[in-house]
């Protein structure tokens, strides 16, 4: 029984070894970048034109287009500003001056989004309507 220890425990070592070098290695593909337009303009260099990343910002207000396949908007860190050209429907919450992620790649001098986030804080509160579209009048 003593052989098999000192065979079994280091096979099994090379096995974990490898196991955690693949999860590695996957992990590193998937990758993607988080950056501010600063940042993204910054190290324009590293994110040629195609390579995928993140791009946060605060939504510019007077900016928002809508398109035949989207929207169009400018988003800011204060310091700088990125044209953002959005394809697919934006969420719900998405509107002028909310911190907004766009996830895509350089195309020249304008980002191409495919996937949009609102971020927000823990609050929602509901917008104020005169009534629910659904919602039968009754008269009393």
């Amino acid at each position: 029984m003593t052989r098999y220890r000192w065979f079994v425990l280091p096979a099994i070592g090379a096995i974990v070894v490898i196991i955690g070098w693949m999860v590695f290695l996957s992990l590193g593909e998937n990758l993607v970048y988080y950056l501010t337009p600063n940042e993204a303009i910054e190290q324009r260099a590293q994110f040629p034109d195609g390579e995928r990343f993140r791009l946060g910002g605060q939504v510019e207000v007077g900016t928002l287009v809508a398109t035949s396949d989207g929207v169009e908007f400018t988003v800011s860190d204060g310091a700088h500003e990125v044209h953002i050209v959005h394809q697919g429907a934006p969420p719900e919450l998405f509107r002028e001056g909310v911190g907004a992620i766009v996830e895509g790649a350089w195309d020249g001098d304008v980002f191409r989004s495919d996937q949009l986030v609102v971020k927000h804080d823990e609050q929602y509160q509901a917008p104020e309507d005169e009534g629910h579209p659904y919602e039968v009048p009754t008269d009393a």
